[in-house]
């Protein structure tokens, strides 16, 4: 384990955001906007070799045309490329220059390993609300720091449910987060499991090279709402409801719904994109659906498949925070917007309501004033209760598709 040197335990930064994608830079833009410096008051950490955070990891077929959601960065709009370019190349290119535009100085590649309080021999002083300051440990250098911001999405966490006999699949399993071409397919039949937008991303291509067979667990959903502000409101209620009580994070699309596209239509049209409902168990070769017979009685399909493609989802990637034990009975973390009640000190963006492109630009800057108020809060409480009482409340509108 990588201890914390006496040199480094003298220079206690206020902030440390861990993750330099969407949250992550706009948390590192809106501390930079409250007068912190880069390298001085804050360090941005990133995992990735190079800009881009979860997208640069995108397979080269989801161009930005055919993207869900790309949405500016606070101080520089992304503009207008070309929608047949691949989306990994639009991001990373764009996260690039904007970290080089405002001199994030973003410190890369480095896995966050834990997060901890400081021991008594490493840093006598306080961080913030009389807690010690927390210590951030990475690969082969650790971080003292009063707060962290933690943006680590969840690309790193895909979910993999089990049904029974899994491990008994002679063909090739493989995640959203493993996929890469639909080429490798060509000539196969392939199972896709997941009602999301990766599913449905996957099967439409699939369908030209591959004969396909979807599974969901629950019948999808295809919504005609119109995504104006009442529905975005409606959306982060949802999201809200669970991540405050702690319970697992719940999906933004389980909460909204797929759109409905001309490209989506014609997929359920060319049915494509009709669920076969989910199957029970999976055998060397397949799959097995449950049926119902002629008269009433149950019994069973298998369908032969030479790959099975699992868009199910992530998870939020929070492990490295476990030693500060702020999980809930229920398993997960629960949060007031930004904050966690269990610490005052760790502010989440990306997370909840904030896991995803609707959310996660406005959470990282409510994580960023979050963090720089507790920090100022600390030096000195009663200028800053002051300051934020002369503070015209800054109203942010809900998110946009």
């Amino acid at each position: 384990m990588v201890e914390l040197s006496r040199d480094v335990g003298e220079i206690v930064l206020d902030v440390v955001v861990i993750g330099a994608g969407q949250a992550g830079l706009a948390a590192a833009y809106h501390l930079r906007r409250r007068g912190l410096v880069p390298g001085v008051d804050f360090v941005v950490l990133d995992s990735n070799d190079g800009p881009g955070g979860a997208w640069r990891h995108r397979w080269p077929s989801l161009t930005l045309g055919t993207a869900h959601g790309i949405h500016d960065l606070p101080g520089l709009a992304l503009g207008t490329p070309d929608p047949t370019e691949p989306a990994s190349s639009v991001v990373s290119r764009y996260y690039g220059t904007y970290e080089e535009t405002f001199d994030l100085q973003v410190r890369r590649p480095v896995t966050v390993r834990e997060v901890r309080d400081a021991r008594p021999e490493e840093y006598t002083g306080t961080g913030i609300a009389d807690r010690p300051p927390l210590v951030v440990v990475g690969d082969d250098e650790v971080w003292a720091t009063r707060t962290i911001i933690n943006a680590t999405g969840t690309w790193t966490r895909p979910h993999w449910p089990y049904y029974p006999g899994r491990e008994l699949f002679r063909g090739r399993q493989l995640h959203t987060h493993d996929f890469w071409s639909v080429e490798e397919f060509r000539g196969q039949h392939v199972v896709v499991v997941g009602g999301g937008a990766s599913a449905v991303q996957f099967l439409l291509p699939l369908a030209e090279v591959a004969t396909t067979t979807w599974a969901t667990r629950r019948p999808p959903v295809f919504g005609e709402r119109s995504f104006d502000r009442e529905w975005g409101i409606d959306v982060e209620r949802r999201v809200k409801e669970r991540t405050r009580a702690g319970l697992p994070t719940l999906s933004v699309v389980e909460a909204t719904g797929l759109d409905l596209t001309p490209a989506y239509q014609q997929g359920i049209d060319d049915g494509v994109l009709v669920s076969r409902g989910m199957f029970t168990r999976i055998t060397e070769t397949g799959v097995v659906f449950p049926t119902t017979g002629p008269d009433g009685e149950p019994g069973e399909t298998e369908v032969a498949a030479d790959a099975i493609l699992w868009a199910t989802g992530f998870r939020p990637a929070v492990d490295h925070l476990s030693p500060l034990r702020l999980r809930e009975h229920a398993g997960a973390i629960a949060t007031d917007g930004v904050h966690v009640p269990r610490d005052p000190r760790v502010f989440l963006a990306g997370y909840g309501a904030g896991a995803s492109t609707i959310g996660a630009t406005r959470s990282g800057r409510a994580a960023a004033v979050a963090a720089a108020r507790a920090v100022e809060d600390a030096a000195d409480p009663v200028r800053s209760a002051t300051a934020r009482s002369a503070t015209v409340r800054d109203e942010t509108p809900a998110p946009q598709r």
